[in-house]
């Protein structure tokens, strides 16, 4: 679980709470209709935008920001040095079987102890990362799709109660109805896009970068595997794409 994530959605959630509960209590901003308009129309809107199997995997997704990536860079620069070292001594045949940390890392090894050169290894691999970057970019179009149609659905509901109250001036008690939909719904929308859903595509974001830096950092070491180079030389490789603290961290062991 990532801490930040979730002290970061809790304690955005609770100022808006807290200042509710001082303010006279939960129930004067809890209105059905507005709910059915913001978090209705936005849900099914969002449904609209992208293929079904998307739009219902998305939420497994979404579940990924509060769940930091486990792969450590610095542990992959470590084994990939020992396999190279296996390589070089007992050849490419020895790769079999050995543990790797990941799929993606053990689909490369295998090409390698399938006997495919550098130049097939890399291509297959990167066309992989493609795919993954693809498949990362679908889901989080589902996620901008609730940030850009959750405060549109609001401004609906706004214009629908102002709609209402202005047909209904003649009636003072409907005129307090339709002023809380038409303000109950621009507070839903703007929740909706700036507390839940701008933080986790931010997050999402940055957890497909680190993937993509990962997968790069397993096909740079493959390849040079694939090429013949020495343990030593395979290390400084990887070591260069990673930041300092870590650099220096692995210079040390």
């Amino acid at each position: 679980m990532d801490i930040a994530s979730l002290i970061g959605f809790l304690g955005a959630i609770g100022m808006i709470l807290g200042a509710m509960i001082s303010g006279g209590g939960i129930a004067p901003f809890i209105d059905v209709p507005s709910i059915l308009i913001v978090f209705g129309g936005t849900f099914f809107a969002v449904m609209y935008t992208c293929p079904l199997p998307v739009f219902l995997g998305s939420f497994g997704v979404m579940a990924k920001a509060f769940l930091p990536p486990v792969k450590k860079m610095d542990e992959l620069v470590e084994r990939m040095s020992d396999l190279a070292s296996i390589a070089r001594k007992d050849g490419m045949m020895a790769l079999e079987g050995q543990d790797v940390p990941d799929k993606f890392f053990q689909k490369g090894l295998q090409m390698l102890v399938d006997g495919a050169d550098e130049a097939k290894l890399v291509s297959q691999l990167n066309q992989e990362i493609k795919a993954m970057k693809l498949r990362h970019e679908a889901n989080q179009g589902v996620v901008k799709g609730w940030i850009d149609i959750g405060p549109a659905m609001g401004m609906i509901g706004t214009l629908i109660g102002l709609v209402l109250m202005l047909g209904n001036m003649a009636d003072p008690k409907a005129i307090g109805p339709a002023m809380a939909v038409a303000l109950l719904t621009t507070m839903y929308g703007a929740i909706i896009a700036n507390i839940i859903f701008m933080p986790m595509l931010v997050k999402l974001e940055g957890y497909t970068v680190y993937e993509v830096s990962y997968r790069e950092l397993v096909v740079i070491g493959l390849r040079n595997i694939a090429r013949g180079e020495s343990p030593r030389n395979i290390q400084d490789q990887m070591v260069a794409n990673l930041p300092p603290k870590m650099q220096a961290k692995l210079e040390a062991a």
